[in-house]
């Protein structure tokens, strides 16, 4: 039985994979600058409470625990991604051994996880993402652990995980439904028919229910979020993009992962844990049907992936030494070529210079410089969303020393959207001009109820579309241009900064907005 294989010198030989993880994020998460959404994330820090408008609560504490312990920093802010980024590599690892896997399984499993793409750029960012991927790969190995014991103390684990997994990201509850109905479908349902799933289902809602009851008197604003995503961004997804998708994101690492779903199908020496395949096909599905981005479903391939590395254990054990060898190096090698699309392991002058070599020379990876809008780049957008933040807040600042004392008493500062909002809140504590203002994201919920100022400090991220809007409904009195950002690499190209004087029109217009938008 594949729970006799417990050595414990595979435990620590898979702590050399979680090193190996840990020192590659380390060297490369200090380059560039914040990303946009880690902004937002960090600004939580500053507002704790039980949910967000685009994301629940766990974030926020993380946040706040990282500034608090570990500084302001991009360094800083990534520690916790990177400690995260490990664990799911340890418990990859402890499921190739619930599996009955040994070191070629191992060592397979894990490496090709290390050097997945997907998974090389989304596990460094402070971001949901990564934390989400953990919740997901812990749940998988707690119901592991049950089947292969019947401990009935791993329900009540993963009960606590899935709640957690929800405080992260709303994405676990439909993984978990995955999961129960593979079970349900599965040989193994019997497992679940016992009174402790009903002690692990309470602990799960008694997680969630600060969060829910927060949803519920706030007008759940997860469905306002959703639908915007969906005609903003989603809507760029075909499900036949999302196929290609899931088809290129792991590199050569895909025939790993599909091998392990052909196994966890097919193996007779798998077969308790075929659940596995159903939840991923009914994971998939569904998102394929809701125009889900790629990455939602990330934290599914690591069971996969362990799957893969004991398939491949099993069908190459009369091999020698040599043939593994070049299985290891075959399935995982070749992803190395990617790193400098994915993390930030080179200078910005020879990331570009990768870029230019890769897209002459290798047009399969086109996919990762297209961006939400459906179009190709000069780089990917999560390394243009990392630059220009510090310029942009320069230039505030620079508008706002322009100002006397007595006029910076009467002045407010203001940006368009989320990413402008977070990154002068950010930088407003390193330059000590006022709080920012924003209508988008979450920042409504803290917003002032009207605008009462002399001078308002505006980042315009239509590059003075919406101060010609102003001008002709006679909302300002003037305006002034202070700067733009120039950098061509960046989002925020030509959003731009002026200092304008609002009459009481534009509170008119700003008063009815904030409230629209705070039953959203």
């Amino acid at each position: 039985m594949p729970y006799k294989n417990r050595k414990s010198t595979y435990v620590y030989f898979v702590l050399i994979f979680v090193f190996i993880k840990v020192v590659l994020n380390l060297f490369a998460i200090s380059h560039f600058g914040f990303h946009r959404d880690e902004f937002l994330h960090l600004v939580l820090a500053d507002h704790l409470d039980w949910g967000y408008k685009e994301v629940p609560p766990f974030i926020a504490l993380l946040a706040k625990i990282s500034i608090t312990c570990f500084g302001n920093s991009v360094f800083a802010a990534r520690l916790f991604p990177t400690l995260f980024a490990g664990l799911i590599i340890l418990l990859t690892g402890l499921i190739v051994i619930e599996f009955g896997g040994k070191k070629f399984a191992i060592t397979l499993a894990c490496l090709s996880l290390i050097f997945a793409p997907a998974f090389v750029a989304s596990d460094y960012l402070f971001q949901p993402v990564v934390f989400d991927q953990f919740w997901w790969v812990i749940t998988v190995w707690l119901l592991v652990k049950y089947l292969n014991t019947t401990d009935v103390r791993y329900l009540y684990w993963l009960g606590a995980a899935i709640g957690f997994g929800i405080l992260t990201k709303y994405t676990m509850l439909f993984f978990a439904a995955s999961l129960l109905i593979g079970i349900l479908i599965s040989k193994q349902r019997k497992l679940l028919f016992n009174k402790h799933i009903l002690g692990a289902a309470l602990i799960t809602i008694i997680i969630v229910l600060p969060n829910l009851i927060w949803q519920l008197t706030h007008h759940m604003p997860v469905f306002t979020h959703m639908k915007a995503l969906r005609e903003q961004q989603l809507d760029y997804i075909t499900p036949a993009n999302f196929i290609k998708q899931q088809l290129l994101v792991n590199g050569i690492a895909l025939f790993v992962w599909l091998n392990g779903l052909a196994f966890l199908i097919f193996s007779f020496r798998l077969r308790n844990f075929q659940f596995m395949a159903l939840a991923y096909a009914l994971i998939f599905i569904f998102l394929l049907m809701m125009d889900g981005k790629n990455y939602y479903i990330f934290g599914a391939y690591p069971m996969l992936f362990a799957a893969g590395g004991f398939g491949f254990e099993r069908l190459l054990k009369t091999s020698g030494y040599a043939l593994r060898t070049a299985a290891i190096v075959l399935f995982t090698a070749p992803n190395l070529i990617l790193f400098p699309i994915v993390l930030p392991i080179l200078p910005l002058p020879q990331t570009l210079a990768f870029f230019r070599f890769a897209d002459k020379n290798i047009p399969a990876i086109r996919f990762a410089m297209t961006w939400e809008d459906g179009k190709t780049h000069a780089t990917t957008q999560d390394y243009a969303d990392m630059l220009g933040w510090d310029d942009m807040a320069a230039l505030v600042n620079k508008a706002y020393q322009s100002l006397s004392p007595a006029d910076q008493k009467q002045t407010i500062v203001y940006a368009d959207n989320y990413g402008e909002a977070g990154a002068l809140h950010h930088y407003g504590k390193q330059y000590g001009y006022p709080d920012v203002i924003s209508l988008n994201s979450s920042f409504t919920i803290w917003a002032p109820d009207s605008l009462k100022c002399k001078y308002m400090i505006y980042v315009d991220d239509g590059g003075g579309k919406n101060i010609k809007e102003f001008v002709a409904g006679n909302m300002i009195g003037s305006f002034i241009k202070v700067g733009e950002v120039t950098n061509p690499l960046a989002r925020e190209k030509g959003t731009a900064v002026f200092i304008i004087t609002p009459n009481y029109r534009l509170n008119e217009r700003y008063s009815p907005e904030l409230a629209r938008k705070r039953l959203e």
